[in-house]
């Protein structure tokens, strides 16, 4: 199939990307991070136009967003809220327009009328249902990132460890999260390309573990890949604060997509993959 990446460089693009070219698809990258005639706040965009013209299939990941880090200190500024309207304004007119099948990556906060990110990724599901594409809803998606001002939690670990030998968190750790490793997440996004007319706009597709991990076990399963290197001495330092992004809010994952797709590798395997292609940047 030829299809088309909105935000092909991103943490889930990236993977994406090299996941469908290695099962022989065609694969239109776009994406602000590989040219500024690919930023989808531009309105309107020629470029946008020419790379969903003519596509089988789209998957809109783009969006600006990071990290715990990232969402504390920008989601509330006109900047992060005016991109992400303008790119999903943007983005929704030419899917409407040539009329082409598409998933949207939406997030698990979509319910978190408190947060900015949440309140946006529900208006991009909206948009969705209207054009009767599909909705997906991650939670917590990990990997190799590039840019580390939005990195999330376990890369930023693994980071600081090496650079400063400290751990520090930004909360007490105490909060549960269900970590998925981009390469289950690839599988289940072409699992559902592949088995789009089976799906509805309404269908709760939850891609996660489905297996909740503390933060502060995430910090001590990153401190003992140090110890296995022998040489480095991490300290886990958290923090007194409390989750403050998400509030602690617990929702529940959706099973319904398990009748297509189940992840295979556990949180240990994953920060493994992750902390050993990591560290070539250091050793």
């Amino acid at each position: 199939m030829k299809v088309t990446i909105l935000g092909s460089s991103g943490q889930i693009g990236a993977y994406l990307t090299e996941y469908l070219k290695n099962k022989g698809h065609i694969v239109v990258e776009f994406d602000i991070a590989n040219a500024d005639w690919q930023d989808m706040t531009r309105i309107p965009n020629i470029n946008l136009h020419d790379a969903l013209q003519d596509t089988d299939f789209c998957f809109f990941l783009a969006f600006d967003v990071g990290g715990s880090r990232y969402l504390k200190k920008y989601q509330h500024t006109y900047d992060f809220i005016n991109n992400n309207t303008r790119l999903m304004a943007n983005g929704f007119d030419y899917l409407q327009r040539y009329k082409i099948p598409f998933v949207f990556a939406s997030s698990q906060m979509s319910n978190m009328s408190y947060s900015p990110y949440g309140v946006l990724k529900r208006v991009g599901e909206l948009y969705t249902k209207s054009l009767e594409g599909l909705i997906v809803k991650f939670w917590n998606v990990y990997g190799i990132e590039k840019d580390y001002e939005k990195s999330h939690v376990i890369t930023d670990f693994i980071r600081k460890g090496f650079e400063t030998g400290v751990i520090d968190m930004l909360t007490d750790g105490e909060e549960e999260r269900e970590f998925l490793f981009a390469e289950d997440c690839c599988e289940a996004l072409e699992t559902i390309m592949l088995n789009y007319k089976e799906f509805r706009s309404d269908d709760d597709l939850h891609i996660t573990s489905f297996s909740p991990t503390k933060i502060k076990d995430i910090a001590s399963i990153i401190q003992g890949q140090f110890n296995l290197i022998g040489k480095y001495d991490i300290k886990v330092v958290p923090s007194e604060e409390k989750d403050t992004v998400q509030m602690d809010k617990k929702n529940r994952p959706n099973t319904f997509i398990t009748k297509w797709w189940f992840p295979k590798t556990t949180i240990d395997q994953g920060i493994a993959k992750v902390f050993n292609e990591m560290k070539n940047d250091w050793i």
